[in-house]
């Protein structure tokens, strides 16, 4: 069976949305919003954007692996941007039939086009299958990428704010001093703060 390769459109948003089902429980917080809404908006995001890419592999038809791609710098001190590999899926039915060596030779082809001369990945921590798979392919660890919301991080800090952080916000406007000492005086008591 050919696997075919080609940037996702908006019909492949509930396809998407099965593939990526893990990862959009995951991050969805209200409960309200349909996983074919988030991936319809997730495509036309990376259609709009020249630095970035949804590609699909499709296999009879069918959409059987999805890959985001994206071009832009690893960090600050680096000049030269490289090629981001994210949420790598394949159809679990699907596994071993080449389509993820498809997505990823896609993303080795743009990177070639674009002058891109690296490549990093960002499997799931605990996607032992995918990890394995990238590091067959060249990729070796090289960081480890964490996350959490800015609430379960601001708990685990200071009570006050760093004095930087007093001084000024975003767009240089001075942070709420009273919101900041309200926040530090119902941790006190124990009272939940969102």
């Amino acid at each position: 069976m050919p696997v075919q390769v080609r940037d996702a459109v908006a019909g492949d948003a509930g396809a998407l949305a099965l593939l990526w089902a893990e990862m959009l429980t995951a991050h969805r917080s209200d409960g309200v919003e349909q996983p074919d809404v988030t991936t319809a908006r997730a495509i036309a995001r990376a259609a709009d954007d020249p630095c970035a890419r949804i590609v699909v592999a499709v296999t009879d038809g069918e959409v059987t692996g999805c890959v985001y791609l994206r071009i832009a710098s690893v960090s600050p001190l680096a000049e030269q941007p490289v090629m981001h590999l994210s949420h790598l899926q394949v159809d679990t039915r699907r596994t071993r039939q080449g389509i993820g060596r498809a997505l990823v030779d896609a993303a080795v082809a743009w990177a070639e086009q674009s002058g891109v001369e690296g490549i990093v990945a960002a499997p799931g921590a605990n996607d032992r299958e995918a990890n394995r798979f990238l590091a067959r392919l060249g990729l070796a660890s090289v960081a480890v990428l964490r996350g959490a919301t800015v609430v379960a991080v601001r708990s685990k800090l200071p009570t006050a704010p760093p004095v930087a952080a007093r001084q000024s916000g975003r767009n240089g406007r001075m942070v709420g001093h009273v919101v900041a000492a309200r926040r530090s005086q119902r941790r006190r008591r124990g009272e939940v703060v969102l």
